[in-house]
């Protein structure tokens, strides 16, 4: 965690004039300056920026607040990668509490290492000339910092030199250790560096050269990279997913440099892993519509289906591209069908649709017991989706079962049983509550100085579960994916709601005490007085502690 003191800090030596000034043109309007709104469409600018208070506001949208809150909406990013991001601009060193250092710091071996490899793709000529062969153009291999791994011993000799040790190598992934030796993890491979969204080098891809066994490898997880919720490219494709509301997920890091040389700079590529729940927070961004762009071979297929089911369940827009024949995007660049791409991700078949082609797909419709489990494994999927989508698609499914829709069910009698981790929505509030520890798990000291388990009446549950941070019961999956629970997105919506939820609470607890005959006066005077007087800082705006 980023120290208080230190956020201060570099606040007082922010200038929201020049750190808007490097996003925008803007022009001087007396004591202020003005631009045209960035977070709307406007001919007459009605954006605001006030050198003495240090904010900014548009009059036309309501966007308002200081430089680091213009960063964080303009970039995409949240608070604390904000200040990371403005720490890294203006040079200042940030400092970290438990004795962590800043993300710079963690990330300076692997940029020095991604810098080493960079000059050396253009001497090793089997490299360079496969990316050619492969249609790449220098411009891209420039672009996305494409370099190449050497031999072991010459990779650790670099890091030795440049002064870093090898535990430090080890612990961030560069370096592995064997029972009686160290080696390096990118060995004879051409590199894809990984950022994190905001644009810090977290980890490298290796495309092998050699003849290695394992075509592609990536970094292991470490404090800095977290393959389940990276995305490739997503750092240079986010300004185009946010301009055009699309965001193509292909499967290779060749995919999406030839999908960007080609102008679909809106696309990105998971690492080496199927699409995850993890992944989710970063998709949500923007609200794209997600295209799957995947092989149309088995294992593609597979991948598409579990991220379609992932995805339409968690009530985003978008469908799936398989491409057939061996071929992939890099592929169609390189022959230069430009425009085949194009009408291909303007209509891609929806996520739903292709769920429940793919499910049929298992079964011989002929056989009527197949039928019969080909319709019940369809209404299961059905049933993960919105009511209103249960409906649209129960003619959908009859229709190419060739059955009446009246023998698709996708209610559950009122006499059926709960299973054991199916999630039931009693307080869309306190599930919201637990999403944020879920989704924002930085905010959960916050919530802690004034929420016990305790007052929880119908989720406390599920809040023990996020706060054991055991994310893979069913119960908070079902939360992470399910779309009418939004969780609290920054400090002041969720203090705004913790304060709401208090006030309600020591409301109640007030009417009880004032209504209750057994207590002794002493006590029924004293909690009285202490529930009013926390109701009354409440209603001031301030939190108050939770005493049991």
């Amino acid at each position: 965690m980023i120290s208080q003191d230190s956020i201060e800090a570099l606040k007082a030596q922010l200038d929201i004039v020049d750190v808007i000034g490097n996003y925008i043109e803007i022009k001087r309007a007396g004591a202020n300056f003005k631009a045209p709104c960035p977070f709307h469409d406007e001919k007459s600018p009605s954006f605001v920026i006030s050198p003495a208070k240090q904010i900014y506001h548009c009059f036309g949208c309501g966007a308002g607040g200081d430089a680091i809150k213009f960063t964080m909406e303009y970039e995409k990013l949240n608070y604390p990668e904000a200040i990371e991001k403005l720490a890294d601009t203006y040079n200042f060193t940030l400092h970290y509490e438990n004795n962590r250092g800043p993300k710079k710091e963690k990330s300076l071996l692997v940029e020095k290492l991604a810098k080493y490899y960079i000059p050396l793709l253009s001497k090793t000529p089997n490299a360079l000339n496969y990316l050619k062969e492969r249609g790449i153009f220098e411009s891209s291999i420039e672009c996305f910092g494409i370099g190449y791994a050497p031999a072991s011993h010459m990779s650790i000799e670099f890091l030795k030199q440049q002064m870093f040790t090898m535990p430090e190598a080890i612990e961030l992934g560069v370096v592995g250790q064997g029972e009686s030796n160290i080696y390096a993890r990118f060995i004879e491979r051409i590199t894809f560096p990984i950022h994190s969204p905001n644009g810090t080098l977290v980890g490298f891809g290796g495309r092998t050269i050699s003849g290695h066994q394992a075509k592609y490898v990536n970094s292991p997880q470490s404090r800095i990279f977290n393959k389940s919720r990276l995305l490739y490219a997503y750092h240079l494709a986010k300004e185009t997913i946010y301009r055009k509301k699309e965001m193509i997920v292909t499967e290779g890091y060749l995919d999406v440099v030839m999908l960007h040389q080609a102008g679909f700079t809106q696309a990105v590529a998971t690492l080496g892993t199927a699409l995850t729940p993890d992944h989710l927070p970063l998709l949500r961004k923007g609200a794209p519509r997600i295209i799957m762009a995947y092989d149309g071979d088995s294992a593609g297929r597979k991948a598409a289906l579990k991220a379609a089911q992932l995805l339409s369940a968690s009530g985003f827009d978008g469908g799936v591209i398989l491409f057939e024949g061996g071929l992939d995007p890099a592929d169609m660049v390189k022959s230069g069908q430009i425009e085949v791409l194009n009408r291909l991700f303007l209509k891609p078949l929806p996520f739903i649709e292709f769920v429940l082609t793919q499910i049929l797909l298992n079964y011989d419709l002929g056989n009527p017991k197949d039928k019969e489990s080909a319709l019940n494994e369809c209404i299961a999927y059905l049933k993960t989706l919105s009511p209103i989508l249960q409906e649209e698609y129960r003619p959908y499914l009859a229709s190419i079962l060739g059955i009446s829709p009246s023998l698709v069910r996708l209610t559950r009698s009122s006499s059926s049983p709960v299973a054991p981790n199916e999630l039931v929505i009693h307080d869309i509030w306190e599930l919201s509550l637990v999403k944020t520890i879920i989704e924002h798990p930085h905010f959960t000291n916050q919530i802690l100085n004034y929420i016990k388990p305790s007052l929880l009446q119908y989720h406390r549950e599920e809040f023990e579960l996020a706060l054991a941070k055991q994310l893979d019961n069913p119960r908070l999956m079902a939360i992470s994916v399910n779309t009418q629970i939004n969780a609290f997105s920054s400090s002041e919506i969720l203090k705004s709601e913790l304060i709401t939820f208090l006030g309600n609470y020591y409301n109640k607890e007030l009417k009880k005490v004032i209504s209750q005959n057994t207590l002794k006066f002493e006590k029924k005077t004293f909690l009285i007085r202490s529930y009013r007087d926390k109701i009354a800082k409440l209603k001031r705006g301030e939190l108050v502690s939770f005493e049991g």
